[in-house]
């Protein structure tokens, strides 16, 4: 199973006290010298912390993947369409929430999405949806001409009890394996940490993880050559 680092965070940091530093592209050198498969970030419509600088500087340095995450408006479309990443991972987002809160409403924008996954195959680049663990959700995925889905796993992650963890594992795996039924790439994040990854990791279907506020958290105690290394280990066992 692959891992995409999710270097968000080192921005974060960086805008706290909006400085030139920390460097989230440093973060994202030192995350692939560690053996990450991928680099992932998210340029929100509000540009709290991922700035386009950062982007266009990364699209020039990653060496393995570059996955761009994004919503829906004119201006972050464009520009993913002037960079081209490898892959662009649509959100959902909602001005103020603290994280992304869920999947997308595949219903409620799909004409949307439509346009912008014809465009971005249009400059080949791949696609992926950010969905919830629903059958529905994937063969609407599948519908729209997606290349890829990312399952939700924050419900998983936040899960109060063992059976409610159990159920949400269940969900997330039926929606692995139909996804792969209709040819899909795999992905799934959100919420992920060295504690609750094992399971995850145990679903074959899945290609791919995208891990960010855990892995920058670690990282902020031991580096995060360390922090990526640690995590890869738990994929590998």
């Amino acid at each position: 199973m692959r891992l995409s680092v999710n270097v968000d965070h080192i921005a974060t940091l960086r805008e706290a006290r909006k400085t030139a530093y920390p460097d989230p592209v440093a973060a994202a050198i030192l995350a692939e010298l560690a053996g990450a498969h991928g680099i992932t970030v998210h340029l929100r419509e509000d540009r709290r912390h991922i700035k386009e600088r950062d982007v266009e500087i990364l699209r020039k340095t990653v060496k393995t993947k570059l996955n761009l995450e994004m919503g829906l408006s004119d201006s972050v479309v464009k520009f993913a369409l002037k960079v081209r990443p490898d892959m662009v991972t649509i959100v959902p987002e909602r001005p103020g929430e603290v994280t992304t809160e869920g999947g997308l409403d595949l219903s409620k924008s799909s004409e949307r999405l439509s346009e912008v996954i014809s465009l971005m195959h249009e400059a080949k680049v791949a696609v992926s949806l950010f969905i919830n663990p629903t059958p529905n959700s994937v063969k609407k995925a599948h519908k729209l001409g997606a290349d890829f889905i990312e399952i939700h796993t924050g419900l998983y992650a936040e899960a109060k009890t063992p059976q409610d963890a159990s159920e949400e594992l269940e969900k997330i795996a039926g929606t692995a394996i139909l996804a792969k039924k209709l040819e899909l790439g795999v992905n799934a994040g959100h919420g992920l940490n060295y504690e609750n990854v094992r399971e995850i990791a145990l679903i074959e279907e899945i290609d791919e993880l995208s891990i960010g506020h855990a892995i920058i958290a670690r990282a902020s105690l031991v580096g995060i050559e360390e922090a990526v290394k640690q995590m890869l280990k738990l994929l590998e066992k």
